[in-house]
């Protein structure tokens, strides 16, 4: 019975080491929960056969998983995606990537590193600056802007 106390410890240690080398699988939680499994498996045998076992898991994992949650939480803050939309673009300025075509919107420009479709009332070619007159809903309308 000593041996698989001993072997709950080295399967417990073995995920420890997993979790801090790759941080986000979550292997913490059960990790720590054979550990302390193995560690009582190792001082009191008989324990990890009686009906006690699953009360003692129990009481092992709400708190792991409670401080494993908070650690990953201040390792890594919720954040609300960021969404653009054309309209918020106004005045903004970019480089074609794509020659602009009037009345076509196949052109394209880079604002920061979002990439556009784009259309203008002139031809503007690859690698030129150009802004943001409007918003048109999927596409912009730029002008060229001098450098």
């Amino acid at each position: 019975m000593d041996s698989i106390g001993l072997i709950l410890v080295v399967i417990g240690i073995l995920l420890l080491i997993i979790e801090v080398v790759e941080p986000g699988f979550f292997l913490a939680i059960p990790g720590g929960v054979l550990l302390v499994l193995g560690i009582i498996g190792l001082a009191y045998p008989a324990l990890l056969t009686t009906i006690w076992t699953p009360v003692i898991v129990a009481l092992v994992v709400t708190p792991l998983m409670v401080f494993s949650l908070k650690f990953y939480q201040r390792l890594s803050p919720p954040t609300k995606p960021t969404t653009t939309m054309s309209s918020s673009l106004k005045g903004r300025t970019g480089r074609v990537l794509k020659t602009i075509q009037p009345e076509q919107i196949k052109g394209k420009i880079r604002i920061e590193n979002q990439i556009w479709s784009a259309t203008a009332d002139t031809v503007i070619e690859e690698g030129k600056k150009v802004e943001v007159i409007e918003g048109r809903g999927v596409h912009l309308l730029v002008k060229e802007v001098e450098e």
